[in-house]
């Protein structure tokens, strides 16, 4: 299926999710995700929930990462550039709602990329081969180009796999793993 149809049809899906569906599904994301051997790393970016997009409640998440004393990263969005800045998540990073219903730190410590050991990708369909797709601004494959080569993407999705998705890019920056509320995939056999 074609990148555009693809958006489509999950932004569709997920507006059908009512908010306690999310948060259940949201919640087994998260349990899910204990299993990966990912928890020996240090510096973990995930981001912040737009929920006008009904995106996975990543609170979750960020409650297992706090739990285990793991530094957090979360990004602050730069539009004319379509980039991201990444900064340390602390007690005292204040987080405001930009005009995309995005939550972001003010300011805060920078953190580069090559720093960054686990992304925890947005998307909105995933395929077979570990290939995404998000909303089509390219923020995050710019983002995890400039990451180092042992950074482990993993991508977050309510919804199971697409056979494939046609129209990849020589940009488009495959994932490591996608975790659903019933299944890990990895891409990396």
């Amino acid at each position: 299926m074609e990148k555009k149809e693809l958006r489509i049809k999950y932004k569709k899906m997920r507006s059908d999710l009512n908010e306690e569906e999310i948060d259940d599904l949201s919640m087994d994301i998260a349990n899910n995700l204990l299993s990966l051997p990912i928890w020996e790393q240090s510096f973990y970016h995930i981001f912040l929930s737009i929920e006008k997009q009904k995106e996975i409640n990543t609170e979750f998440i960020l409650h297992i990462l706090q739990g285990k004393d793991k530094n957090i990263v979360v990004s602050k969005s730069d539009f004319q550039e379509n980039t991201l800045e990444h900064i340390l998540l602390t007690d005292g990073t204040i987080l405001k709602t930009n005009s995309y219903g995005i939550p972001e730190p003010t300011d805060g410590i920078p953190i580069p990329e090559s720093k960054i050991d686990v992304v925890f990708v947005p998307l909105l369909a995933f395929d077979k081969k570990g290939n995404r797709v998000g909303y089509g601004k390219g923020f995050y494959d710019k983002f995890l180009s400039m990451c180092n080569s042992k950074t482990i993407k993993i991508g977050l999705s309510f919804f199971t796999v697409e056979e494939e998705i046609k129209e990849i890019l020589p940009t488009d920056i495959k994932l490591d793993y996608c975790v659903t509320p019933v299944k890990i995939y990895s891409f990396n056999d």
